[in-house]
């Protein structure tokens, strides 16, 4: 039986570690330690971007900065990373404008016995992406991991 793809251990070591470290950066910010970021998307530092970056770099690296595949890895890499940070971000804002609207249209309704108001179980989900800091943070180490991975090899 062959090894898996070395581009694709170094791109989903990335991931994984910045899946980890979200816990310890939720532990930073809000004092508590919490398991649940591990499997939440959004947080410091984005692991999409991490992983993509850690692709293109060892890609760069082992094929040469001028291959088609470095090529498809960068590009690859600054779409999902320009989506992280652009699109998902917006959806998550929209997200939890639309959670607060809830909530008042639920508060106005006590008020107004005629207005009729069926709150939601379950609320949007108001991480879905990154600020530009965290797209930065997860770049920054899936990079540092692209090197070391091959490097390592060496």
């Amino acid at each position: 039986m062959s090894k898996m793809n070395k581009g694709i251990n170094v791109a989903l070591s990335a991931i994984f570690l910045a899946q980890g470290l979200k816990i310890l950066t939720h532990k930073t910010t809000s004092g508590k330690w919490d398991w649940r970021p591990l499997f939440q998307t959004g947080g410091m530092p984005s692991s999409h971007s991490a992983g993509v970056s850690a692709l293109a770099t060892y890609t760069a690296l082992e094929t040469g900065r001028h291959s088609i595949e470095t090529a498809l890895a960068v590009v690859f890499g600054v779409i999902v990373m320009y989506d992280a940070q652009g699109i998902r971000r917006h959806t998550g804002e929209i997200a939890q404008l639309v959670n607060d609207l809830d909530e008042d249209i639920e508060l106005l309704s006590g008020h107004y016995p005629d207005l009729l108001h069926a709150r939601r179980d379950v609320e949007l989900n108001e991480l879905l992406g990154h600020q530009p800091a965290e797209v930065g943070g997860g770049a920054l180490l899936g990079i540092a991991l692209g090197l070391l991975g091959y490097f390592s090899k060496k």
